[in-house]
């Protein structure tokens, strides 16, 4: 195949990829559902699948960075945009209206979901979720009423009560680590949901370490404990991810190997939390003293 052959079929048409995507999703889509996965056709499926998401990936490398540089340059030129990137605490107060909504919804999702099927498994992530809003809630309204960096007592005493609050929630993730481990409870995503919701938890959790670090760094502690909370969450996301896909492609497992992996992991969570809420206590409460003891002496 010479050079031209081959760029051509790396670069087609965008007609023709625009045709082939949906084509592709559709026939996977429809080979896990019916369960077709060893069916001869299926195979012509997984190429065509393959080829198209490469020409998409090869795409996107060559025109997304030109894109990105353009996209980013009018944010910045953007007053509103410009200061969103630029202004930590204003980052802050905006994305905890976005977290906040999103914890929201993830509580009234496992509400209904145990209505549906009637699982006290999904009553006790919403109770996780709802508790975890709470907080978001409480550091936004700190955030509205008093600012960040206005007043670091105040600061350090509402970071310390979401402290508490999240070492009392790692109760109840216990209680879910158990529903799990003896009642078999857990999510299950099927066919391309479950690759969609794997993308999406590898990229929030990223994120939340990221940020967790980040953020340290500047010293706020509404700021610190709003990425903490934001790393619990994405631990419990993890969790979460890790029943379904024992679900989905564990079926091979014994009992209790699939019984040690899902305990490592929420001891390995609950660990996690505990060490952030514990170390986010004690740090606020040793800089509260400190500043009670100096009030107290006049300096």
């Amino acid at each position: 195949m010479n050079a031209k052959k081959l760029i051509k079929l790396l670069y087609p048409p965008v007609w023709l990829i625009a045709l082939l995507t949906p084509l592709c999703a559709a026939a996977l889509v429809f080979i896990f559902l019916k369960s077709y996965e060893e069916h001869p056709l299926a195979y012509s499926a997984y190429v065509l699948s393959f080829y198209t998401l490469c020409v998409i990936v090869i795409r996107c490398i060559k025109t997304l960075p030109k894109h990105y540089k353009s996209a980013k340059q009018k944010v910045y030129s953007n007053p509103l945009g410009g200061r969103f990137m630029t202004d930590m605490p204003f980052r802050t107060h905006v994305t905890l209206y976005g977290s906040l909504g999103v914890n929201l919804l993830y509580a009234a999702v496992n509400i209904i979901s145990g209505v549906l099927y009637k699982s006290a498994w999904f009553y006790i992530l919403a109770f996780y979720y709802t508790i975890l809003a709470v907080m978001r809630f409480l550091l936004l309204r700190f955030v509205n009423r008093t600012g960040i960096g206005q007043n670091r007592f105040r600061e350090l005493r509402r970071s310390r009560l979401c402290g508490y609050i999240l070492l009392t929630l790692n109760l109840f993730l216990s209680g879910a680590v158990l529903m799990i481990l003896y009642q078999n409870k857990g999510y299950e995503y099927h066919g391309v949901l479950i690759y969609i919701m794997a993308a999406y938890t590898f990229w929030i959790t990223a994120m939340a370490i990221k940020n967790l670090i980040k953020y340290r760094k500047l010293g706020s502690p509404v700021m610190s404990m709003a990425k903490i909370i934001s790393m619990a969450a994405a631990l419990v996301s993890v969790l979460s991810l890790e029943t379904a896909m024992l679900s989905e492609f564990g079926a091979e497992l014994s009992d209790d190997h699939r019984w040690i992996f899902i305990a490592l992991t929420g001891a390995g969570v609950s660990v996690i939390v505990v060490t952030m809420s514990i170390y986010s206590i004690v740090k606020t409460s040793k800089e509260i003293k400190y500043i009670m003891e100096n009030e107290a002496y006049g300096e």
